[in-house]
C-alpha cells in the first residue's frame, strides 16, 4: 500500500449542465467562488460588472468572484453549458507564484479541443454523484483549466519556422485523422524532410506526430460512442483504425476503459436547468 499527499491549488464547491427550456434568464448576483463556463451550443450572454460577454458554442467564460453577475435577456432556447464552481486556495495566489503557473486562463475564450472538454465535465459529473466526496473532482478541474489555457497560447510565432510547420502538421491531423495519414505523408503534404517535422511536432506539442493522431481518433470517437449507434467496428472505421483490436487497444490506453465500458459509464446525461 502507498499513500500519497498531493496539495491541490483549487477546491471545487459543485458543477452542473445547463439545458435552456427557452424561459428564464441568468440571475443578478455575486459570488464568493470562481465561476467556469463552457458552452457546448447556443450563445450565453452575460455582464460582469460593466463587461458584457457574448460566449459562443466552443467557448469558455471565467467569471470572478466578488463582481456583480447578470444575465442579458432571455435564455436561447438551443442554449446548453457546463459550469463548475471552485476557490483558488490562498498559498497560490502570490505574486511569487506567477512565474511558476502551469496554467494561465484566459477570461474568455476558443476552446481547441471542445468534445474533449465535453467529455472531461462529463466526468466531472459522474465523480461528483460518488459518495464519499474525493480528490477526482480537482483533478479533472484541472485537466479542464488545462484545455482551456491551451488557446491563450495557440498562435505560433511567425518567425519559427518550425513551429509554424508544427501547427500546419496539427491542423491536417485535424482535418485527415479519419484517413490513413502517418509522420512520412504529412511531411510530403507539407514538403519537407519526416524526421525534421517529427522532430519540430513533438518539441513543439510534446507529442510525436503517431501519438497526435491517436489522441485525434480517440476524441471523435468519444463523441460517436456517446451520440451515434454505430457499430464498435464502424466508430473505428471512421476515425480511421483499420483493425477494431488496435482501436480497442489505444481507446483504452488513453481513456483508461474500453469503449464499450466508455459508452456505458458516460452515454447518461446529467442535467441541471436551474
Amino acid at each position: 500500500m502507498i499513500d500519497l499527499k498531493v496539495s491541490l491549488p483549487i477546491s471545487v464547491q459543485n458543477g452542473g449542465l445547463f439545458i435552456s427550456r427557452g424561459v428564464g434568464s441568468h440571475p443578478q448576483r455575486k459570488l464568493d467562488s470562481w465561476e467556469m463556463i463552457f458552452v457546448e451550443k447556443g450563445t450565453l450572454t452575460i455582464r460582469e460588472d460593466d463587461t458584457l460577454f457574448s460566449v459562443k458554442a466552443g467557448e469558455s467564460l471565467l467569471l470572478w468572484p466578488h463582481r456583480k453577475h447578470v444575465g442579458v435577456g432571455t435564455f436561447p432556447a438551443d442554449l446548453k453549458f457546463y459550469w463548475l464552481h471552485f476557490e483558488v486556495n490562498s498559498q497560490y495566489c502570490t505574486k511569487s507564484d506567477l512565474r511558476a503557473s502551469l496554467i494561465s486562463l484566459p477570461q474568455h475564450g476558443k476552446v481547441l479541443n471542445p468534445q474533449y472538454v465535453i467529455s472531461l465535465f462529463r466526468q466531472f459529473l459522474s465523480e461528483q454523484e460518488a459518495i464519499p466526496r474525493s480528490s477526482a473532482l480537482e483533478l479533472i478541474s484541472l485537466l479542464i483549466m488545462q484545455q482551456l489555457s491551451v488557446a491563450v497560447n495557440d498562435n505560433p510565432q511567425p518567425d519559427n519556422s518550425g513551429v509554424v510547420l508544427a501547427y500546419k502538421a496539427q491542423q491536417l491531423i485535424r482535418t485527415q485523422f479519419h484517413l490513413p495519414i502517418s509522420t512520412s505523408m504529412l511531411a510530403r503534404q507539407l514538403y519537407c524532410n519526416a524526421d525534421y517535422l517529427g522532430r519540430v511536432y513533438r518539441q513543439t506539442f510534446q507529442l510525436t506526430i503517431t501519438e497526435a493522431i491517436h489522441r485525434q481518433r480517440v476524441l471523435s470517437a468519444e463523441k460517436m460512442l456517446i451520440t451515434d449507434s454505430c457499430s464498435l467496428s464502424e466508430v473505428a472505421e471512421r476515425c480511421g483504425f483499420q483493425d477494431v483490436g488496435y482501436f480497442r487497444k489505444v481507446f483504452r490506453k488513453a481513456m483508461g476503459l474500453t469503449p464499450v465500458a466508455w459508452k456505458r459509464r458516460y452515454c447518461k446525461v446529467h442535467i441541471n436547468s436551474d
